[in-house]
């Protein structure tokens, strides 16, 4: 056999392979979601918004806030601010005649990076659970209830949720976080999940500690701290919010890019965690570590082996062969491959990663601080 058809296929199965075994452990096990514990009497909680030039969508945020099936006299709602635009006052003004949310407003005199901002946000917070949301994605009504009845069990120190719904309608994103879903159900029953997501992601506050002035996935950073200190971090997939996303490739660079450079990071800054912390060590993290690092590598190279493949046999095939793929790429992002779509959404996030490798090696714009896009904020509206 040519030897660049056996590169290929040893790269494809390098590739495939652990998505077939989580698809096999998930048919075997068929993980339920973590089992509720409603406590007797609802905790107050702290709710932790950093905003940085949010006036066209702070009020939809703050309604949506006000709309959660909470006891509004229990919640504290803790904004850390560094906006040049008319942001605080709006939120000042939201809160003059209020009585019942309790608003600490914190205003920076200069931006300083949202981990800087966060770390700051949730000291200031008093209440003994604290969640953190952003002003870009809505909350289910019932997801803060579903959210603090975890916290009755001891052991858990960090609850995160699902994007049931991406507001702009990306197929692209919604497809990604759809097996994102199945994955991380599985890593919570096995131990604790890895990834958690800003628009809803809630913490025990002793349990918290101060995350990298630079992090970029800082409430992954945080659940993975609070993992080091023995307390379960958890998906609920019945913990539903909603964000918005683009599915066009080049607009979802922004977005898509950071955060995986971000995740990136986090595991390159804990790989010491490798084989330690039972199954979280010796299961949940490897899986990431193949699919944040490796497996953009193999995807590249398989691709790579198999054009190379098919030029040595034909060159015009290998170029027909480009073509259809290039061609499979456009219909992608613009949502168009029907039942094919969900392998885009894979590819596109192996393409963030592997760009993400590239920023780090390269030292560019991997500091803390998030551009605004405004596109997304105009999905929001």
């Amino acid at each position: 056999m040519n030897v660049l058809v056996t590169l290929s296929l040893i790269f494809l199965l390098a590739t495939l392979f652990p998505y077939l075994f989580y698809v096999l452990l998930y048919v075997l096990i068929q993980p339920n979601p973590p089992a509720l514990n409603t406590p007797k009497s609802l905790p107050s909680v702290s709710i932790v918004l950093p905003t940085f030039n949010e006036s066209s969508i702070i009020e939809k945020k703050l309604n949506d806030l006000f709309s959660l099936d909470y006891p509004l006299d229990k919640l504290e709602l803790v904004v850390i601010d560094s906006s040049t635009d008319d942001t605080p006052a709006i939120i000042s003004s939201f809160f003059r005649d209020i009585k019942t949310i309790q608003l600490t407003l914190i205003q920076e005199s200069e931006r300083r990076g949202l981990a800087v901002a966060l770390n700051e946000a949730y000291a200031a917070a008093t209440h003994d659970i604290v969640i953190k949301t952003d002003c870009d994605s809505l909350l289910d009504p019932s997801c803060l209830k579903k959210a603090v009845s975890h916290f009755s069990d001891e052991t858990v120190g960090a609850v995160t949720g699902t994007n049931a719904e991406v507001i702009g309608g990306s197929k692209v994103e919604s497809g990604y976080r759809n097996v994102q879903s199945y994955i991380q159900l599985l890593e919570s029953h096995f131990d604790s999940t890895f990834i958690f997501h800003g628009p809803f992601s809630a913490f025990r506050k002793n349990c918290i500690v101060p995350v990298t002035e630079d992090s970029l996935a800082d409430d992954t950073e945080l659940a993975l701290n609070i993992r080091k200190q023995n307390f379960k971090v958890l998906f609920d997939p019945n913990i539903k919010f909603k964000e918005a996303a683009h599915s066009a490739f080049w607009k979802r660079r922004l977005q898509k890019d950071r955060r995986a450079v971000g995740l990136v990071k986090v595991l390159l800054q804990n790989k010491n965690l490798l084989y330690n912390y039972g199954l979280y060590g010796s299961f949940v993290l490897p899986f990431n570590w193949w699919f944040l690092i490796l497996s953009p590598w193999f995807v590249l190279l398989s691709l790579l082996s198999t054009i190379m493949a098919i030029f040595s046999f034909s060159p015009p095939m290998a170029v027909m062969a480009l073509l259809i793929f290039l061609t499979t790429m456009w219909l992608g992002q613009k949502d168009s491959l029907g039942p094919l779509q969900i392998f885009y959404s894979l590819f596109d996030t192996q393409v963030s990663l592997l760009r993400s490798h590239l920023l780090l090696l390269s030292k560019k714009n991997t500091d803390g601080m998030w551009d605004v896009d405004s596109n997304l904020r105009e999905m929001m509206q």
